[in-house]
């Protein structure tokens, strides 16, 4: 059985996806992606007057934590630029990692796997 590669979760990228629209509200970020994913279903099954798209509001932490998102930076990286956002305070960096996990499993962004960074046997 081939031996799996450890993946250091701190060096993962976090990249934004492309369904996703972000638009800052004063100091929120508000999100925007499509209700369904095919356009036709949009057309037919949404009633007048309601949205075709859900809106989700980021507090203030999620909204600092989404602005650092770029496509290069490792989650290590922004963990380490929201130190003085969170004022070092004990444990942000779980509940930073934990946010960014939770943002991946609902869809808003992607973990993609920095290649350079894991170790060869």
């Amino acid at each position: 059985m081939a031996e799996k590669k450890k993946i250091n979760l701190l060096e993962v990228i976090p990249c934004r996806s492309e369904h996703i629209t972000a638009v800052k509200e004063g100091e929120e970020m508000i999100l925007s992606f499509p209700r369904f994913k095919r356009s036709w279903v949009n057309r037919y099954l949404v009633p007048k007057g309601m949205s075709k798209e859900i809106h989700v509001r980021l507090e203030e932490h999620g909204t600092a934590v989404w602005e650092l998102i770029d496509n290069k930076r490792t989650v290590q990286n922004i963990i380490e630029k929201l130190a003085d956002h969170f004022h070092h305070e004990a444990g942000y960096e779980s509940r930073v990692s934990v946010y960014l996990y939770q943002l991946q499993k609902d869809g808003f962004i992607k973990l993609i796997i920095n290649k350079e960074n894991i170790p060869s046997n």
